[in-house]
């Protein structure tokens, strides 16, 4: 007597299509494997940052409900200039707060690339970009030492509460400078303490990017989130990693 087929419940069909469409958008960007191949030339040496770096302890620093009381991402994306139709690199991001706000702001026009060194975090993300039809969201995992995004390609880079996680930051600022459009910012969110504390000195922060061949356009205040926001344009000729001169900011209390 031939078993009778088990079809599966609408709820299992349902959860099976999310994470199908998780997947694919994964294996558009890079493969959906756990790692990414390192696929970066081979560069350098460069300087290592004369300071300590922040361990990764969380994919979040507060809940999105209170950060949506204090108009958290409202008055950074106001004060990165980010409107519809940008193309925006979300960097180290995490959960997705960012990710999220961010594809509603630029619209079905533009897009947003989520990037996360945490293969786990990555495939949350993706999980959650999937359940919420964001269309014009991807999602990848970068290597510590290189966002691995497209040259040319981003209106915005934003790193909110990370660049203190960076180990190497010389070569990743290196490595991320093609991927800006003519005209593009890259804006980093920190807190105003040492970098072993999670945080970055604004000074350190403008040392280390100026030595990659970047000019700082604007910094503001930034109470509702945790900090300041810090706004850099590339400019001239991106230097060689022999040029490059590390700074000598300790940002040791």
């Amino acid at each position: 007597m031939r078993a009778s087929p088990v079809c599966p419940s609408p709820a299992r069909r349902g959860k099976a299509a999310l994470v199908g469409v998780a997947l694919l958008a994964l294996a558009a960007c890079d493969g959906g494997s756990a790692t990414v191949p390192d696929r970066s030339p081979k560069v350098g040496p460069f300087p290592a940052a004369d300071r300590p770096v922040a361990a990764i302890v969380s994919a979040r620093w507060s809940t999105e409900e209170n950060r949506d009381r204090l108009n958290e991402a409202g008055e950074v994306m106001a004060k990165a200039g980010i409107k519809p139709g940008m193309t925006v690199a979300d960097i180290g991001a995490g959960e997705g707060y960012y990710t999220i706000r961010l594809a509603n702001r630029v619209g079905k026009e533009g897009r947003v690339l989520a990037e996360d060194i945490v293969a786990d975090v990555r495939d949350a993300l993706a999980l959650r970009v999937a359940r919420e039809h964001l269309e014009s969201v991807s999602v990848r995992l970068g290597a510590p030492n290189d966002p691995r995004l497209p040259a040319a390609s981003f209106d915005r880079i934003l790193m909110v509460h990370m660049y203190h996680e960076i180990e190497q930051p010389y070569e990743f600022l290196w490595r991320m400078r093609p991927s800006l459009k003519p005209g593009g910012l890259a804006i980093v969110v920190d807190a105003d303490r040492p970098t072993q504390n999670h945080g970055t000195p604004p000074a350190l922060l403008k040392c280390e990017f100026a030595a990659v061949g970047y000019s700082e356009v604007a910094t503001y205040d930034m109470p509702s989130a945790g900090g300041y926001l810090a706004a850099f344009r590339a400019t001239g000729p991106r230097p060689e990693p022999s040029a490059i001169k590390a700074c000598r900011l300790h940002a040791r209390s």
